[in-house]
């Protein structure tokens, strides 16, 4: 369990959460200004279950990414932006990624981001499999792109 505390003004990722089974994040803060780069919010990659809930996201990328091999994830009750968004990928840039599955984004609200919810995948990418994900009740303010699914 994480809980109550803040990041801020990180140089790259404020949090990165590699093989992390079974973590909640609750009532957590993340600041960088708006014009950096590189500051994701959380990372997530290779994990199995994972909530992160109440919790107020700000930078200058996305404010949670996903990677490769990510099952059971919930995030609930977030606050996102400025930023890129909610952003599951890139996928497929290495051959035999680990399936994203299980991922349900709901009751947050995005405001002032590039994108809303993304899914995304490099340009001439292995195969992979990204399945039973769910964006529900979501708040969108001022987004470029609310929904994006980016087979590139």
């Amino acid at each position: 369990m994480f809980k109550d505390f803040t990041s801020a003004n990180s140089k790259n990722f404020h949090i990165a959460l590699w093989a992390c089974d079974n973590c909640n994040f609750v009532n957590v803060t993340i600041n960088a200004p708006e014009n950096s780069v590189n500051t994701d919010g959380i990372h997530i990659a290779r994990l199995n279950g994972l909530n992160i809930t109440n919790s107020n996201i700000m930078t200058g990328d996305d404010c949670i990414s996903f990677g490769d091999g990510r099952k059971n994830v919930n995030i609930e009750k977030v606050t996102c932006g400025p930023g890129h968004g909610i952003s599951i990928g890139s996928l497929g840039k290495f051959p035999n990624e680990e399936p994203v599955q299980g991922i349900w984004i709901k009751n947050c609200t995005i405001t002032g981001t590039t994108n809303g919810v993304r899914i995304k995948s490099w340009p001439a990418s292995y195969p992979g499999i990204a399945s039973d994900i769910h964006f529900e009740d979501i708040i969108m303010n001022k987004v470029g792109n609310p929904i994006l699914i980016d087979q590139e």
